[in-house]
């Protein structure tokens, strides 16, 4: 297409970092028509001079995650040369932190994916959501960070995940008419520990999603699940039952599990903030 535009992703781990930031600035622009190169994992100057020669022959953006400082500069006088615009996305903050934290930069590129202790809890963390899933693994119930209370459909599976990608052991407990509640949910309450957060949604967007699920699942069958009363009745009971106990509450209707997680880290953040 005429009007399409290149952007090469350029980056010494997997290029992880640049793809969220480009992710979250094209979506500025609406009608922008975009391709994408991504070089991850260029450590050496000869992995950056095939890179620089596949931009030479597809000019474009370059953003580039490049922590190495002869790379860096590298990258730098051949965007120069061939007059391209391009971005060093880490610089910026890099100097300023080193100016803030007093401590110099140790330039190592993949810190971030390293197996370290921070690591391993991470991993704890998707084994748990993993292990308490749809009100799975009730006697470490009281281990979790966060316990997420919600009609079917909710997504709550999927933010549990996403929680444990940030290090937060998630379980949920899925809130089915006729069903009781684990016991331990009262002491938790009352304690305070674990978080307990409760999701809803619209109605009809939930009747719509069940309708969606339902068609894979066993197409033609009409059941109180997908009927929109009944589906109502259920979202009502819920929300009586998280004002009853007091327990915060995220709509879900227009947030999507990002959103949704970053709620639930907040008040993470509010549970465990120190007294004044």
């Amino acid at each position: 297409m005429s009007d399409e535009r290149i952007l090469h992703l350029v980056s010494d781990s997997t290029g992880e970092t640049a793809s969220k930031v480009i992710r979250a600035c094209l979506v500025q622009f609406e009608h922008a028509v975009v391709r994408e190169y991504l070089w991850s994992f260029i450590r050496t100057a000869a992995q950056l001079d095939d890179v620089i020669a596949e931009i030479r022959k597809n000019p474009g953006f370059v953003l580039f995650t490049l922590v190495e400082e002869e790379l860096r500069q590298r990258m730098f006088r051949s965007c120069r040369e061939m007059n391209l615009p391009h971005v060093s996305m880490l610089d910026p903050i890099l100097m300023v932190l080193e100016g803030h934290l007093g401590v110099p930069m140790r330039a190592l590129p993949g810190r971030q994916h390293v197996m370290d202790a921070d690591y391993f809890r991470r991993m704890e963390a998707v084994e748990f959501a993993v292990n308490h899933d749809d009100g799975q693994g009730g006697k470490n119930l009281g281990q979790a960070d966060v316990i997420l209370l919600g009609c079917s459909r909710m997504s709550k599976t999927p933010t549990c995940i996403y929680l444990a990608y940030r290090g937060v052991r998630a379980a949920n407990i899925p809130l089915v008419p006729g069903m009781t509640l684990p016991e331990q949910l009262e002491d938790f309450t009352r304690l305070g520990r674990p978080l307990i957060v409760g999701l809803t949604q619209d109605p009809d967007q939930l009747v719509n999603i069940r309708r969606t699920r339902m068609q894979y699942l066993n197409p033609g069958s009409a059941t109180d699940y997908i009927d929109p009363e009944a589906v109502r009745d259920e979202v009502l009971t819920a929300r009586r039952l998280f004002a009853a106990n007091g327990w915060p509450v995220i709509d879900v209707t227009r947030r999507s599990i990002e959103e949704t997680a970053a709620m639930i880290m907040q008040l993470l953040y509010r549970e465990q903030a120190p007294l004044e």
